[in-house]
């Protein structure tokens, strides 16, 4: 039996070329164009369930799929750029995803627009690994500090500033341009990244393309994704309804529900994932995952936080804008304003991290910022109502995120920090992957909470204002489908829709029950956060032990 052999390939550059800070302006902006494209969809997404007759599964979809898509390449893409240049595959990211932008600008349904999606995903996969490890290779000490610093600034301050671009352009253009106009972007970020972007590889390389580990995370992710989606409109675990994909129906006489089903055998094939992987590095073939990075307790913790931060930020993003514009009866725009407090609080603290980090260091910069997230969380659940003011939302936003700033800022570093430069398309794509992996749990999961609280509790609070049960049980199962639009309607409707005078008294029960939701959806966000606090304080006291060696 042949011994396997590794690949050699040379630095085509220097790894430390005159004009760095240009190329990391140019690999920012790319991470800044697919980063914002999470976040932006949400503040318009009452706009596209109106224009596109989407239902509550399909909001989420068209959210979370983009994620999913992106954590399931994400692995593949770096260790592709690891093999065939990070430049190169960063302009191949940006060119895919401009084309599935130009896709979701022409949709005209709901699965024109969740394919379009789809397609923005895997461009994405390319862009993000490609911006990591292109700058791994190319600073060096206190300047891949700053370099890092600046990168989770940009991922902090355009993810929170991504609602209310996506609330300017809804209201003053059509939502069709929130994804036109990555298409100009993308143009001059191609010319850029040819120009001043050094092309990078890894020194070595493990042979082989690992197709199954590729098969099993992707099938892994998408199944336990499809069953938190799915849950409250399948039953999590009697199936109240017929799943039909493809032409063929799992219906509800067969003997295992659909949702349990489909969600165990991902978790199997995730489990099945990790075996694999740690086959592949044992036999040195080329993995997607190198199981031995996770022996890094920096490392491993770290990628725990991230996930966990994910989770509660995009839970957050998603619940949000349908609660302001449905609940509180905002505008796209007010809402893209009080959702831009935490980019505000984000930008700010994202720039101060770096002298905060000088005093403190990077692990107590991540915990001072994670503490910041719980509190403002837990306080904006406090005042989450159908009458509160919005200023006073957008105030409170401003605590969470300076908090999201400060650990974004710094958490990517300190998770790569003993990761090797050689180790890098591995080490940045895990960790990315991470992120997307909880941003895509994060909008299935808190929004699998939110349907959950629509309807079990707002059937309750319509009956005890007097709506009989019937009725109350039509409008709330009307409310869930189309994710809280329905209150929209009837609110402009008044006293001159079907229900008459009692119009306006079904809308504050409405929006007292989506807000009753709401609530239950943002402490189940701080829970996460909760746990990516006590990753955070074992990623200290992992990098003291360290440094006390």
């Amino acid at each position: 039996m042949d011994k396997p052999t590794s690949e050699t390939t040379a630095e085509p550059q220097s790894s430390v070329p005159a004009n760095k800070w240009v190329a990391l302006i140019v690999l920012v902006g790319g991470l800044a164009m697919i980063v914002i494209d999470g976040t932006i969809v949400g503040v318009a997404l009452p706009v596209l369930v109106d224009d596109l007759n989407l239902n509550f599964n399909d909001a989420q979809w068209i959210n979370s799929l983009y994620s999913v898509i992106f954590a399931a390449l994400l692995l593949t893409s770096g260790r592709l750029g690891d093999r065939l240049g990070r430049r190169r595959l960063y302009m191949v990211g940006i060119a895919i995803f401009v084309i599935g932008s130009l896709m979701a600008s022409m949709a005209d349904s709901a699965t024109t627009l969740i394919l379009a999606r789809a397609i923005q995903g895997v461009g994405g996969a390319c862009v993000l690994p490609a911006t990591l490890s292109s700058m791994n290779s190319i600073f060096r000490g206190k300047d891949r500090a700053m370099a890092f610093g600046v990168w989770g600034a940009v991922i902090a301050g355009v993810a929170a500033i991504g609602p209310l671009l996506g609330g300017w352009i809804t209201t003053y253009f059509t939502w069709p341009w929130i994804f036109i106009i990555n298409v100009p972007i993308g143009i001059v970020l191609l010319i850029a990244a040819y120009v001043v972007v050094p092309e990078t590889r890894a020194g070595v390389i493990d042979p082989g393309l690992d197709i199954p580990g590729l098969l099993l995370s992707s099938f892994g992710f998408g199944a336990v994704i499809f069953a938190l989606i799915e849950g409250d409109s399948l039953g999590w675990w009697t199936q109240k309804a017929d799943l039909n994909v493809l032409g063929i129906t799992w219906s509800t006489d067969a003997p295992l529900p659909a949702v349990p089903t489909i969600g165990a055998i991902g978790i199997m094939l995730l489990i099945g994932f990790a075996f694999w992987e740690r086959h592949r590095g044992r036999i040195h073939r080329s993995a997607i995952l190198d199981m031995n990075l996770f022996f890094t307790p920096t490392f491993s913790w770290g990628n725990v936080t991230a996930m966990m931060v994910a989770i509660a930020e995009f839970g957050l993003l998603f619940v949000l804008p349908l609660y302001l514009v449905n609940a509180l009866g905002l505008s796209t725009m007010g809402a893209g304003f009080v959702l831009a407090a935490m980019a505000g609080g984000a930008f700010i603290s994202g720039s101060l991290a770096r002298h905060l980090t000088a005093l403190i260091g990077a692990p107590g910069t991540v915990i001072l910022g994670l503490l910041l997230e719980v509190v403002g969380v837990i306080v904006v659940a406090v005042f989450v109502s159908s009458t509160v003011a919005p200023w006073l939302l957008a105030l409170l936003l401003v605590i969470y995120g300076t908090g999201l700033g400060l650990a974004s800022a710094q958490l990517t570093g300190t998770t790569l920090a003993d990761i090797p430069p050689e180790e890098s398309g591995q080490g940045s794509a895990t960790q990315s992957t991470v992120r997307q992996l909880g941003s895509a749990i994060g909008s299935a999961l808190v929004g699998a909470v939110l349907a959950f609280g629509l309807s079990r509790n707002m059937p309750s609070t319509l009956e005890a204002g007097g709506v009989p049960a019937s009725e109350a049980n039509q409008l709330s199962d009307a409310t869930r489908e189309s994710a809280g639009s329905a209150i929209g309607v009837l609110r402009d409707q008044g006293t001159h829709g079907k229900l008459g005078e009692a119009g306006p008294d079904v809308v504050r029960l409405l929006s007292d029950g989506f807000a009753e939701a709401t609530r239950y959806s943002l402490y189940v966000s701080a829970a996460f956060l909760l746990l990516g606090l006590i990753g955070a304080l074992r990623v200290k006291a992992s990098a003291q032990k360290v440094a006390s060696r």
